[in-house]
């Protein structure tokens, strides 16, 4: 529980801080659905997109100084972040930057996390903050960066990671630390073969979660010692933070819910299973990210559309949608929708049933359609009599199948090409 002096120590802390987002990366591993955007820029929940959730923890975490790195495909993301995110007020110190590969420093793209960072050096020091928060741009949560802040201060320490724990046979696609008594990193290994368990957990592994606190003047001296290794890889985990664990006061924080004390909601969608399963769980009675939050709303850029409308009511062509989230401009039209999730804008026709279906903006879904288990990405005009997700060997021949099973569509794949960012 807060005091109030508490909130005015964090406040003051939050005030001082500049937060760095690094949304440059593609994200390959989401296959085709970063074709033509970043990672960041994909549509998740119905109506966001994955960028919306460290942006708005930012806000309501009192952080409104926040720089945005981008790099692979931006366009997209630039044009929300300017559609959604411009209400932040100048003359009262707010910002939201867009800090754009530009050979700054150096004469080539980001080559790292690290590097990232230090090629804006000269943004930051203009700036002049007392902390610099690192944030992933590609991961869903909601975290109040304040306690993790003030924490990094309590401690002392020169850099500040937040972690969580997760299962040893996934901890490999992670930064992997063990800790003492006191909290400090004593190793810290990044996408090791063998992960190394938390003490008393033998199947579990304490990960970073890509959320860095750095005492500014510190981050300085490590990056540019680190731009000065031409052996280095140039990236926090890999370089940075093995570096100087054995040197300084390096501590983790566990990112925990606050109310319960357990481990909070945090998902990497960085595959396309990931992605399609995080996004049904929002279907669910309460799922674990509460999407209906008035305390920590989520903000995003937002069309202007009408509601969603279910039209016909006739016995073999009934529109109606079941433990489904449908988004406004949506109309389902003598269909059926069943456990499925879909964005904006989306047209599903007469005799049409989908189940377990995640849909993105745009999508237009024929007569008498089957889809299951599938992702369908924006702009998709799904031809009448489309059977997708009943017989793998044939989805295989025109589509991304996922280890688990989960079918992939892009309008590419349909030979609808598009050629534009999306």
């Amino acid at each position: 529980m807060y005091t109030g002096q508490t909130r005015r120590f964090v406040s003051r802390l939050t005030r001082n801080t500049l937060a760095l987002i690094l949304a440059g990366g593609r994200g390959s591993r989401l296959k085709h659905l970063t074709m033509w955007r970043a990672k960041p820029a994909v549509p998740f929940g119905g109506k966001f997109r994955i960028i919306d959730f460290p942006l708005s923890n930012c806000l309501n975490s009192g952080i409104r100084s926040i720089g945005v790195l981008t790099q692979y495909k931006a366009h997209s993301l630039i044009q929300h972040i300017h559609r959604g995110w411009n209400f932040l007020r100048g003359e009262f110190g707010e910002f939201i930057e867009l800090l754009p590969a530009q050979q700054r420093i150096e004469t080539s793209w980001y080559e790292g996390t690290a590097d990232a960072v230090y090629q804006n050096l000269d943004i930051i020091r203009l700036h002049d903050p007392e902390f610099v928060l690192i944030l992933a741009g590609d991961h869903i949560y909601k975290m109040d960066y304040g306690p993790m802040i003030a924490e990094h201060v309590k401690q002392g320490a020169d850099m500040t990671v937040g972690c969580i724990e997760v299962d040893l046979d996934k901890a490999r696609a992670f930064g992997v630390m063990s800790v003492d008594e006191r909290g400090q990193v004593a190793r810290f290994h990044e996408k090791p073969e063998q992960p190394e368990p938390v003490p008393g957990k033998p199947d579990t592994a304490l990960a970073s979660m890509g959320i860095y606190v750095f005492n500014t003047r510190f981050l300085f001296d490590q990056l540019i010692r680190d731009a000065d290794d031409q052996a280095s890889a140039h990236d926090f985990g890999k370089d940075i933070i093995p570096r100087v664990i054995d040197t300084h006061r390096v501590v983790a924080y566990p990112f925990r819910d606050p109310a319960t004390g357990r481990q909070a909601y945090w998902r990497d969608v960085g595959t396309v299973d990931a992605f399609w399963a995080a996004n049904l769980e929002l279907i669910g009675v309460t799922p674990e990210l509460n999407l209906y939050d008035a305390d920590w709303p989520i903000w995003t850029y937002q069309e202007q559309l009408p509601p969603a409308k279910f039209i016909f009511d006739d016995d073999d062509r009934r529109g109606m949608a079941v433990d489904s989230m449908v988004s406004g401009g949506c109309i389902i039209s003598g269909a059926k929708v069943r456990h499925s999730l879909l964005f904006s804008n989306v047209k599903v026709h007469s005799r049409a049933v989908l189940e377990d279906a995640v849909v993105l903006p745009n999508v237009d879904i024929g007569h008498d359609c089957r889809i299951r288990r599938a992702v369908i990405d924006k702009s998709c005009r799904i031809p009448a009599n489309t059977v997708i997700g009943e017989d793998p060997v044939a989805d295989a021949e025109r589509f991304h199948i996922t280890p688990e099973g989960v079918v992939l569509v892009t309008p590419e794949m349909l030979g609808q090409e598009l050629h534009h960012v999306r």
